[in-house]
């Protein structure tokens, strides 16, 4: 038993120093793992149909879902190009001084009401003109060249990165259980039974959570724009799309979401005059952003963690603020996932302790 011990922490201990030196290369695999496992369905079907008596070659079933995925992608940028469109000419024709007395406006009202009813001992102006200074030196500091030499980089690695993506996952479809089937094979007699229980629920648990997320994009996706709908909110799709995509980010990412439509309703909203048309803006996109965060709190959350990995809404708290802490919000993505697999094998070795005595000599 103390042998067998030793070699699982070893094994542990050689896959997390792999994880570190090979952060990029574990990304890949993983991210590879997912997309394989939400595109493997499209795939059987399409391999498994036939055109004028002849069967579909799995390579070319492969390629196929590929393009539909590319397709579907190429819809959602559809959607932002529009958007992008509106906030260059807006930013083509903005004045910097109108913008910044607008932002002013509500800080003025507020430092007078400060200093009316004797709140402050400062002098006047002194909250307007140092949120003015702040404003000028924060454009001042914008460089065009630097962020054009950023932009540049992230395409640079995006594009590296995709194709490799591609790639491991082209793989992944192609082999149909290899990888599966060699990890099994690898397996000694005395741990198959265990072994196989732990990758089956490891399978399945993983595979209801796909779905699950799935689901919660789906409904917040339809929500967000039906409700941006019904407020008169310019581009309430491309704000819907934004935020279901957000939401995959653990509590950061409905506040994402919502900072990004009250940022589009602004800038593409040219009748807002005063500032009540600006504060009833606002008001109108967080009253349909808090109606879904409460929809996923209370439903979609429960439904997805709770029911499909099986987890605690405590552990669930814990695992992604752990995650967010390992590597941020990549972490925090990955935090479910991982710990699902680790649990699921925990749970497996011990019970098969306890029912086959795997560990003792």
């Amino acid at each position: 038993m103390k042998r067998t011990a030793i070699y699982i922490v070893l094994i542990i201990a050689a896959l997390l120093l792999f994880i570190y030196y090979f952060t990029n290369i574990f990304t890949y695999l993983v991210l590879s793992l997912v997309l394989a496992s939400i595109l493997r369905p499209l795939v059987e079907k399409i391999s498994g149909a036939r055109f004028f008596k002849l069967k579909v070659p799995r390579w070319l079933a492969i390629l196929m879902a590929f393009a539909a995925m590319i397709v579907v992608l190429t819809l959602f940028v559809i959607l932002f190009i529009p958007l992008i469109d509106d906030q260059i000419s807006l930013l083509s024709t903005l004045d910097i001084d109108s913008v910044t007395e607008s932002i002013l406006e509500p800080i003025r009202s507020f430092e007078e009401f400060l200093l009316e009813k004797r709140l402050s001992n400062e002098p006047a102006g002194f909250l307007v003109e140092g949120l003015r200074d702040t404003i000028t030196e924060a454009i001042s500091k914008i460089q065009v060249q630097s962020i054009l030499n950023i932009i540049l980089s992230f395409l640079s690695s995006f594009f590296v990165g995709l194709l490799a993506l591609s790639f491991i996952t082209f793989l992944l479809l192609y082999e149909k259980g290899l990888l599966r089937n060699s990890i099994i094979v690898a397996i000694p007699n005395k741990y198959f039974e265990v072994s196989i229980a732990a990758l089956d629920k490891i399978e399945k648990l993983l595979s209801n959570y796909l779905l699950g997320l799935s689901f919660q994009v789906l409904v917040i996706f339809t929500m967000a724009s039906v409700g941006l709908t019904i407020m008169g909110i310019k581009y309430s799709l491309t704000i819907a799309l934004f935020a279901a995509l957000a939401n995959l980010i653990p509590y950061a990412g409905p506040l994402l979401g919502s900072v990004f439509g009250i940022i589009v309703g602004l800038s593409t909203s040219p009748d807002l005059v005063t500032s009540n048309d600006y504060i009833f803006l606002i008001v109108k996109v967080v009253s349909v952003f808090s109606v879904i965060q409460l929809t996923d709190n209370i439903l979609l959350q429960p439904l997805i963690f709770s029911k499909s990995v099986k987890v605690h809404p405590l552990e669930i708290f814990v695992i992604i603020f752990a995650g967010a802490s390992i590597a941020g919000i990549p972490g925090m993505i990955a935090a479910i996932p991982a710990y699902t697999i680790i649990r699921v094998s925990v749970v497996e070795l011990k019970r098969g302790y306890k029912q086959y005595s795997i560990f003792r000599s």
